[in-house]
């Protein structure tokens, strides 16, 4: 009984005080924060560079592809023998030159090295040189680039095959070789094309006596001397030849070597024509006729 009065009492407090109440604020939504990329850095911009007041550099010369005989400073010349190997000739040669402890360079026929390669190594054994006559001996200068590049391809190898070395060095057979050739050659071997100043024309009149007085005359400082080691003549020639240019002070060394030591001609200072204060000139034809 007291129970329910208290209840039925104290309900309508309750009632009012729930009225009164205020309703709870809504929960706030959670702040999300946007951040924003930086500011991109500028790209960098390469200075440039001042331009230069000052004068073009001279281009430089063309290369060199074409020797006959070097300007050297001293007693320097190279004997050269082409043609070869030869089976009996070569031998006797290499031992001339061994004896007298002088290099040499010898331009060789593809088709002799392919057939006697223990001579091509004995050459570069012996310390001289060994460089590219073509395959076998055509005047070059009148064949297809295709047929050119055969001619100096095979040979190029053969001598690699025989020898280890890769030659540098080309001498066109007769001397026929274009400069567009030339050039060519240079380009894709690194041939420079080496012919002479001196020519005992040993192949033609084949004398000992006048290969000896060809070269022993008309040898000099830088002369590349142009002989073939497949004649016995020209071999039977080569003690007293190579006796005498020892005598006269020469000293023998390979092409590449001779090459080596190459200076540029002095430029010849251009003439003045003499001027004669005495006399005076005489007057042109042309000024004598309208005096008349």
């Amino acid at each position: 009984m007291y129970r329910r009065t208290l209840a039925a009492f104290l309900a309508p407090l309750i009632l009012f005080a729930q009225e009164d109440e205020a309703p709870p604020a809504p929960e706030a939504e959670p702040r999300v924060e946007i951040k924003t990329a930086p500011p991109a850095k500028p790209m960098p911009v390469a200075t440039p560079l001042p331009v230069s007041r000052a004068a073009p550099a001279a281009p430089s010369a063309p290369a060199k592809v074409t020797y006959s005989q070097c300007n050297v400073d001293g007693p320097y010349i190279a004997m050269t023998y082409d043609d070869g190997p030869h089976g009996v000739q070569t031998p006797r040669l290499l031992d001339m030159l061994k004896q007298r402890r002088i290099k040499a360079t010898f331009f060789v026929v593809g088709k002799c090295v392919a057939e006697y390669p223990e001579i091509a190594r004995r050459i570069v054994a012996e310390g001289h040189e060994i460089a590219n006559h073509s395959w076998s001996h055509p005047t070059l200068s009148s064949m297809t680039e295709a047929s050119v590049r055969e001619q100096l391809d095979r040979t190029h190898q053969v001598i690699k095959q025989a020898t280890g070395i890769e030659t540098r060095l080309f001498r066109p057979p007769y001397g026929a070789f274009t400069q567009r050739q030339r050039n060519w050659a240079h380009a894709i071997y690194g041939y420079r094309t080496i012919l002479w100043d001196v020519d005992t024309l040993d192949w033609k009149h084949r004398s000992p006596a006048r290969t000896e007085a060809i070269a022993m005359e008309q040898t000099k400082s830088g002369s590349i001397i142009l002989t073939h080691d497949i004649h016995k003549a020209t071999i039977d020639a080569m003690p007293s030849l190579l006796d005498g240019l020892l005598a006269k002070g020469f000293k023998f060394v390979t092409v590449s070597e001779l090459i080596a030591m190459d200076r540029p001609q002095p430029r010849k200072p251009a003439a003045t024509p003499a001027v004669t204060a005495d006399a005076p000139s005489a007057p042109s034809p042309a000024l004598r006729s309208s005096a008349r």
